[in-house]
């Protein structure tokens, strides 16, 4: 994918074999992320990171570069728009402020504005007191690695004060009204205009985020029955006990007012998960299996299949060939989802934890498209849900986190090599394991699937015992 912010030049270190690798300082596996108020989230940072990014949009043109700033509910929320809209406009770039609206509004606001990037605002599915900063290309794509990490030799490099505008250069602000009401339709749009959401009731939960005012909206206005829950933000309860982590509240609601479906977004609305009328909570693997095997009928699935990541479910991998679709797995991320699709002609992809992307229609998760997807299968098929999704059935997967010291590299051990070696012949054929370290926590994340539980549980714990082990010294083998 190619971007407005141009060529990567940042700095590496020599790992010891002859390779040489780049360093991450602050941009983690999805931006900037951590507890607001601390390093590397504070207003003097996040001031500083406007600037870095305004001075390399400024390089790449002749003209007046803009940005599309958005942000979710979360307190914090103010006091990073104020230090972004600082630093991008102290290096003469103009902003364009959409105010509280989901990550993937802000993603369609920066390709209908023309401007030259996006910012959003927003921890996604964290507590209130973390926050956190991502990036989009004029396209509507999160910036490649290699564009962050540009950014980020500009931002230690300190080259900014060399480089500031005068006076009559400096950037404006500008605040863009219709963005709620521009991005309501935009949603509606993926929905066919020939089915309706009459007879439907569905129950909304917005995590007391992003979604609280779009979401219900968007499902209203194609003649939907609407339960709203989660959507009275106050700056301190999102995904506080509501949205896609917390999905009881939603089923609990479906099942008290006998609704045809729940849908519960997380913060910032590019995730989904989904309720049926009996109760049943189905997954990202769940979205994807339904829409895969419609859009294949329709003739309109592209690259013939889904890609998704390590973490999917082997039962979507077992459902989909037998219906002779692919799984092409990525690492973990929904940026690597969407580079695959896009790089391979693919136009569905997500990940197990609700992140779905239809090409055809965003350039990100979008959690309320997402559901309109789900919602169209249901009007044009006058089925319920539960039919719909009958034939995809999970494989029993365990997911386990081992903490770990910070710096220490237990997966680098022979002995934790062989324990983990033993474990994948045991289930070779049967299962899969993956192993991989947490990209925002001193945490190696154990998972495994398989079609006995209680087998893949003995493993699951196997290995998680060596690399506990591993780190006070004592792997037994």
């Amino acid at each position: 994918m190619e971007s407005i912010l141009g060529p990567v030049m940042s700095e590496t270190k020599n790992a010891g074999d002859g390779v040489r690798v780049q360093q991450r300082r602050i941009f983690g596996t999805d931006g900037i992320r951590s507890r607001a108020n601390v390093y590397p989230m504070t207003a003097e940072m996040v001031l500083k990171l406007g600037r870095a990014a305004g001075l390399v949009l400024r390089s790449k043109g002749d003209f007046r570069s803009t940005v599309v700033i958005g942000k979710d509910p979360r307190l914090s929320g103010y006091m990073f728009e104020s230090a972004l809209r600082a630093g991008f406009t102290s290096m003469g770039i103009h902003c364009l402020q959409v105010g509280t609206l989901p990550t993937p509004a802000v993603a369609f606001m920066t390709r209908a504005l023309r401007a030259d990037a996006g910012v959003v605002i927003s921890a996604s599915h964290n507590p209130y007191h973390d926050n956190g900063i991502k990036f989009f290309d004029p396209n509507g794509m999160k910036l490649p690695d290699s564009m962050e990490l540009e950014i980020e030799r500009i931002l230690f490099a300190d080259e900014m004060s060399q480089q500031q505008p005068t006076p009559m250069d400096i950037g404006r602000a500008t605040n863009i009204e219709d963005a709620p009401g521009r991005y309501i339709e935009f949603c509606k749009n993926s929905f066919p205009k020939t089915l309706r959401l009459n007879g439907l009731r569905v129950v909304v939960d917005c995590a007391h985020g992003a979604a609280y005012q779009v979401a219900p909206r968007v499902f209203w206005e194609l003649g939907a029955e609407v339960i709203s829950i989660g959507n009275e933000p106050d700056g301190l309860n999102i995904n506080s006990g509501y949205g896609s982590l917390h999905p009881e509240k939603m089923r609990d609601k479906v099942r008290e007012t006998r609704a045809d479906i729940g849908v519960a977004f997380d913060g910032d609305a590019d995730r989904l998960l989904v309720c049926d009328e009996k109760g049943r909570l189905l997954d990202g693997d769940h979205v994807l299996a339904m829409c895969a095997l419609a859009m294949k009928r329709n003739d309109t699935l592209r690259g013939g299949g889904v890609v998704a990541t390590v973490m999917s479910n082997l039962g979507l991998e077992r459902f989909l060939a037998r219906h002779d679709l692919k799984l092409i797995r990525t690492k973990v991320g929904d940026r690597y989802v969407l580079e695959h699709m896009f790089n391979n002609g693919f136009n569905l992809g997500g990940e197990q934890s609700g992140h779905m992307i239809f090409l055809d229609h965003n350039t990100t998760g979008d959690g309320i498209v997402s559901a309109l997807k789900v919602l169209e299968l249901m009007a044009a098929s006058q089925r319920p849900l539960s039919e719909l999704t009958a034939g995809m059935e999970t494989a029993p997967q365990i997911l386990k986190n081992v903490m770990v010291p910070v710096g220490s590299d237990p997966l680098s051990s022979p002995k934790v090599a062989a324990v983990i070696a033993r474990v994948e012949a045991a289930v070779a054929g049967t299962g899969r394991i993956l192993i991989r370290k947490s990209g925002t926590e001193p945490k190696i994340r154990v998972m495994m699937e398989g079609d006995s539980l209680s087998r893949i549980q003995e493993l699951v714990d196997e290995v998680c015992q060596s690399i506990q082990d591993s780190v006070s010294g004592d792997v037994h083998v």
